[in-house]
């Protein structure tokens, strides 16, 4: 399998919507939690125009993406969303070190992201650490957000 990483297109939107809802569906979370969860997990054109994302595309179709924002003076990595179908052939970790290859480049010396916690294990093996967490809550259950960051050397 052939994997390009290439810029996001904002006529792409609809596509990396799915991944992303798809991906987050993958965790078994309940159904009702997603229907929460979809206006953020939904992505409008202008979102690619004002937001570098990057997809992971196989025989011409998107099937991952990821977003690298500044924040702070930092790399903030907000999106990496791999279809399941996708998951475990390494295109998460060949998204992952694009991502951290373009915040180099942009001279950040953190990448750091909010992780779901089914991710945490994922981010772990890619070399960032927990330093901090976000609580939030859905339907009356606490959630603890995992805050992870990598300190990048230069290129």
């Amino acid at each position: 399998m052939t994997v390009q990483i290439r810029r996001a297109l904002p006529t792409e939107a609809d596509a990396l919507t799915r991944i992303a809802i798809f991906a987050k569906r993958h965790w078994g979370y309940p159904e009702r939690w997603i229907e929460i969860w979809k206006p953020q997990l939904t992505f409008r054109p202008e979102y690619f125009e004002e937001n570098e994302s990057w997809a992971a595309v196989v025989d011409g179709t998107p099937v991952a993406f990821h977003t690298l924002q500044e924040r702070g003076g930092n790399g903030w990595l907000e999106n990496l969303w791999v279809l399941p179908e996708y998951m475990g052939q390494g295109i998460g970790k060949q998204l992952f070190l694009h991502a951290v290859d373009l915040a180099r480049r942009r001279g950040y010396t953190l990448l750091q992201l909010e992780a779901d916690p089914h991710a945490v294990g994922f981010y772990e093996k890619m070399g960032m650490r927990r330093v901090g967490e976000r609580q939030s809550e859905i339907e009356g259950q606490p959630r603890s957000l995992p805050i992870m960051e990598m300190t990048l050397g230069s290129c």
